[in-house]
């Protein structure tokens, strides 16, 4: 995102906005403007929504995508809700999850998916944070979900390294995604809680699993043996979809 600096008459209005605080009053020749700290600029657009900052000048923009690097795109992909990105065509950070699974099946019986949510808005992350994630799962031979947009930045799978370009880069929210043999869900739940320790940021932890035939969740199961709380509004798939994928 950009500023007018000809146009901005300095009022302020933009800066009580910004989710990351990366827009401030700065005084340039003896007159008050805001500024855009491009480092901390998430390119999430909230700054030029009109139903949320209602610049009286109109100076915020944004760059044609033409003038913008490949990193400031991908900032936006994973920061702005309204924006699709290019491979999955999904909006936000570009992945359903498992919230279509009764159709996709891309979580079976016998597995369970797992999600760390790296950032949060406000908070926001660094891929060099997602880094230490991804490359602390890939030593237990984790591999990432492939139609995830996070997964195109990774530079080698086995170790879970980023491309260099986008390690300097910072994106409201990411979500790391993979699917697990159900046996190795003790095991893999503790390397998710050393993860923790290890990252400078916060991520949250979905859990997918299927129900079993008496009705009951495996996933509930192991995170009560764990001692891991878990949240009483989960999503529920009730598998009124039409699967047009065979469970493995």
């Amino acid at each position: 995102m950009v500023i007018d600096q000809e146009k901005c008459i300095g009022c302020g209005i933009c800066t009580v906005y910004c989710p990351a605080d990366a827009i401030h009053l700065v005084t340039v020749d003896g007159k008050r403007k805001a500024e855009i700290d491009q480092d901390a600029c998430l390119e999430c657009g909230t700054c030029i929504r009109p139903r949320v900052v209602k610049c009286p000048r109109s100076a915020i923009y944004e760059l044609p995508k033409e003038e913008r690097s490949m990193g400031r795109q991908m900032r936006r992909f994973f920061s702005d809700p309204s924006t699709a990105h290019p491979r999955t065509g999904v909006p936000g950070r570009g992945t359903e999850e498992v919230k279509t699974n009764d159709v996709t099946g891309r979580v079976c019986r016998g597995e369970l998916g797992l999600c760390l949510e790296m950032g949060r808005p406000v908070v926001g992350t660094s891929v060099r944070e997602i880094e230490k994630a991804t490359m602390h799962l890939a030593r237990y031979g984790i591999v990432l979900e492939d139609c995830n947009p996070l997964t195109d930045l990774v530079e080698d799978i086995s170790t879970g390294k980023f491309k260099e370009e986008y390690l300097n880069e910072r994106f409201v929210s990411a979500i790391i995604e993979f699917r697990i043999p159900f046996e190795r869900g003790e095991e893999i739940l503790k390397v998710c809680q050393d993860i923790a320790k290890e990252v400078d940021t916060v991520f949250s932890m979905d859990m997918i699993t299927c129900y079993n035939e008496d009705g009951t969740l495996p996933g509930l199961e192991l995170c009560k043996e764990m001692g891991i709380p878990v949240r009483d509004n989960c999503k529920v798939n009730i598998g009124i979809g039409r699967p047009y994928k065979i469970e493995r």
